[in-house]
């Protein structure tokens, strides 16, 4: 059964696509609703689940008109308490992220896009988005709700920039505790499981070379290297606790670690060739 409030999220998801039509082609899905089309439940008890939407926006790739402020009110939707987070019904997020690297000079929060899109709540300065702008492809997602008939093709980040933008995020709060979601480590995991070790690998190599991906992509293989380096360490033991009571921890954990250590053995391979 889908959790009520993935179904929600899938929903609010799509009037956020409906509103942002002008702007379709600068968005890629990513966050928990793409890893899910990826992994789906990949074999865990906890079922996919997320009380929100994650967008990347691309600025190169904005039409015009309307504003993306325009648009996102038009569609329903109210800023939210922090840049890029605007609020659609019931109360639901949906979170417009622009890659550091292709964000202006500005705050550290805010993307300061370009004009006419450059109200400052627009949307967030986020580090690790950079290889979904490589790594994706298009797919036409719609409701969870049999009852809502509504269809959009969106372009969804791929495996390998999910994994990054996750290990990004998760070795960035490593030292903040209280921000760490549990959730987190197993979605990586979900991916470990769901895609075959090898075209994971080539897909991560790939997104390494090119110029836009490749500092945050070296950074974030070196925080893997370190985060899953044994059973113990910050990722196994969120993905565990995250399965606790469902699945054994031990196996949870070593689960990971062998993946990882099997993806790094892969992708180093690859980019000694």
């Amino acid at each position: 059964m889908i959790a009520p409030e993935y179904v929600k999220a899938r929903a609010v998801l799509l009037d956020a696509l409906d509103g942002l039509g002008p702007h379709r082609d600068a968005l890629v899905l990513v966050g928990a609703q793409a890893v899910y089309l990826h992994a789906g439940d990949a074999d865990f008890a906890t079922p996919p689940t997320t009380t929100d939407a994650d967008l990347a926006l691309v600025p190169g790739r904005l039409a015009d008109e309307p504003t993306i402020v325009d648009a996102m009110q038009a569609a329903g939707f109210a800023p939210g308490r922090q840049p890029g987070s605007w609020v659609g019904p019931g109360d639901i997020a949906v979170d417009l992220m622009t890659p550091e690297a292709l964000c202006g000079r500005g705050g550290r929060r805010s993307a300061h896009l370009s004009p006419p899109h450059d109200a400052t709540a627009t949307a967030r300065r986020t580090p690790g988005l950079e290889p979904a702008v490589v790594d994706h492809e298009v797919r036409r997602i719609g409701a969870l709700d049999p009852r809502d008939q509504r269809t959009f093709e969106i372009k969804v980040a791929g495996p390998a920039a999910l994994l990054v933008s996750k290990i990004v995020k998760i070795a960035e709060r490593r030292e903040q505790p209280h921000r760490l979601k549990p959730k987190d480590g197993l979605d990586v995991l979900r991916l470990l499981r769901a895609i075959d070790t090898a075209p994971l690998a080539s897909s991560l190599a790939r997104v390494a070379e090119d110029e836009l991906s490749s500092t945050v992509v070296a950074g974030a293989v070196e925080d893997l290297r370190g985060l899953a380096a044994g059973p113990e360490e910050l990722l196994p033991r969120l993905a565990a606790e995250a399965e606790m009571g469902f699945s054994d921890p031990d196996e949870i954990k070593m689960s990971v670690v062998v993946l990882i250590e099997d993806l790094l053995q892969e992708f180093d391979g690859l980019r000694r060739k």
